[in-house]
C-alpha cells in the first residue's frame, strides 16, 4: 500500500480539526444527554465510514475491508473502555458536567499511546517475524482470560495507579469546575479530576495493549491500523454518554469481545505459516460475533430502562470554577471551611506548609 506522505498529513489535520470542533462545541461544561450523545455519535460513525469508503475506491476492496475489518474490531473492544469509564466516574462522583473534559484529554492521549504502540508493534513485526506468535499467543490468552473473568469489574479503590497518585501528588479535596490544577495558598496542587484523568489514561493503556496486536492481525498496513484505530477512538466520548446508563443491558457482551480475540489470536496464528483467512470471512465472524452477543444481551434484558450508573455519595466537594455551588449539585457544595489538600510526598507538603502525612 502506497501512502503519500500528504495522506498521512491529511489525516492528522482533519482528526485535530475535528478535535478542535468538538472541544469548541463543549467550552460550557454541561451535562451530554441521550439526544446529544447520539447526534455526535453518528457523526464519528459517519466519520469513519466515509474514510473506509475513501480507502475502498482509492485502494481496492481488499484494503478497504481490511480497515473495516479494523475498524470494527477497535470499536467493538472500545465498549469495554466505555464501561470502566462508568466505573470510575462513579467511584469519584464526578458531575456529569464535568466527564467530558475528562474524555476528551483522554482520547487526545490515548491517540498519542496509540500512535506510539503501533509505531513500536509495526518495527518489532518488520524486525522480527517470530514476534507474531508472540502476539497470537497473546491474544488467545488475553481472550480466555477475559471469558473466565467475564463477571469481574475493576474497581478504582485497589488501583495501584491510583495509590500512586495519592501518594506522589498534593490534591486538594474538592471539584473546582473542569480544571485539574488550582492554586491554594500561593502553591499549584491537583484537583479530583486529575486522578480521574491519570486513570482513565493507564485504563485506555492497559486496553491498548489488547487491542494493537488484534488489529494487526487483520491487516499489515500501518496506515490502516492507526487510522482504524484513530477514527474508532475518536468517537468514545460520544459513545459513553449513549451507552453508560446501559451497561446493565449488555451482558453478553463482554463474552463477544472475549471470543473477538480468540478469533483474531486464531486467525493471525494461521495467517503465520499455515493459511490466511480471507479478510471478508474475517470481517464477517467479527460482526457476527458482536451482533449476537448484542442481540443476545438485548433480549435477555428486554424490557429494562435506561439506568444511571449507581450513585454514592460524593467523596469530594463540588464547586464551579470560581469556588461557588454548581447547579443541580448544591448537595454536594459542602460547607465554607477551608480545602483540605491530601497525599503527596513529606517533602511537597513541607513545602506548601501542610500538616505532615500519618
Amino acid at each position: 500500500m502506497d501512502v503519500p506522505l500528504w495522506a498521512w498529513f491529511a489525516v492528522v489535520a482533519v482528526i485535530l480539526a475535528m478535535l478542535a470542533l468538538d472541544l469548541f462545541m463543549h467550552r460550557d461544561a454541561h451535562a451530554i444527554g441521550v439526544r446529544e450523545a447520539a447526534a455526535w455519535s453518528a457523526v464519528w460513525v459517519a466519520l469513519g465510514v466515509a474514510f473506509g469508503a475513501v480507502v475502498w475506491w482509492r485502494y481496492g476492496a481488499e484494503l478497504g475491508q481490511q480497515y473495516f475489518a479494523g475498524y470494527l474490531i477497535e470499536k467493538s473492544l472500545a465498549v469495554d473502555n466505555v464501561f470502566v469509564w462508568a466505573i470510575i466516574f462513579t467511584f469519584f462522583a464526578v458531575p456529569r458536567e464535568y466527564q467530558h473534559r475528562v474524555l476528551f484529554y483522554g482520547v487526545v492521549g490515548a491517540l498519542v499511546f496509540r500512535a506510539i504502540f503501533i509505531a513500536g508493534g509495526a518495527a518489532l513485526i518488520s524486525s522480527f517475524g517470530w514476534v507474531l506468535y508472540l502476539f497470537a499467543a497473546f491474544l488467545l490468552v488475553t481472550g480466555a482470560r477475559m471469558l473466565v473473568q467475564r463477571h469481574s469489574h475493576v474497581d478504582p479503590a485497589t488501583s495501584r495507579t491510583l495509590r500512586w497518585f495519592r501518594r506522589f501528588v498534593p490534591m486538594v479535596e474538592e471539584y473546582r469546575g473542569q480544571r485539574f490544577f488550582v492554586r491554594w495558598n500561593g502553591l499549584w496542587v491537583a484537583t479530583p479530576l486529575l486522578a480521574v484523568l491519570v486513570l482513565v489514561e493507564v485504563t485506555d493503556i492497559i486496553f491498548a495493549v489488547d487491542s494493537i496486536p488484534a488489529i494487526f492481525a487483520v491487516t499489515d498496513e500501518v496506515f490502516l491500523v492507526f487510522t482504524a484505530n484513530a477514527f474508532a477512538i475518536l468517537g468514545l466520548r460520544a459513545m459513553y454518554f449513549l451507552l453508560a446508563d446501559l451497561m446493565h443491558r449488555f451482558v453478553y457482551l463482554k463474552t463477544g469481545l472475549a471470543l473477538v480475540l480468540v478469533w483474531v489470536g486464531i486467525k493471525m496464528m494461521l495467517k503465520i505459516d499455515i493459511y490466511y483467512v480471507p479478510t471478508t470471512v474475517s470481517l464477517a465472524v467479527v460482526a457476527t460475533i458482536i451482533g449476537v452477543s448484542i442481540g443476545l444481551s438485548l433480549a435477555r434484558t428486554r424490557g429494562e430502562d435506561r439506568r444511571p450508573p449507581a450513585t454514592v455519595e460524593a467523596p469530594f466537594r463540588v464547586r464551579d470554577e470560581h469556588g461557588g455551588p454548581l447547579a443541580g449539585h448544591e448537595a454536594s457544595y459542602g460547607d465554607d471551611t477551608p480545602a483540605r489538600v491530601v497525599g503527596g510526598t513529606a517533602r511537597q507538603r513541607e513545602r506548601r506548609g501542610l500538616t505532615p502525612v500519618g
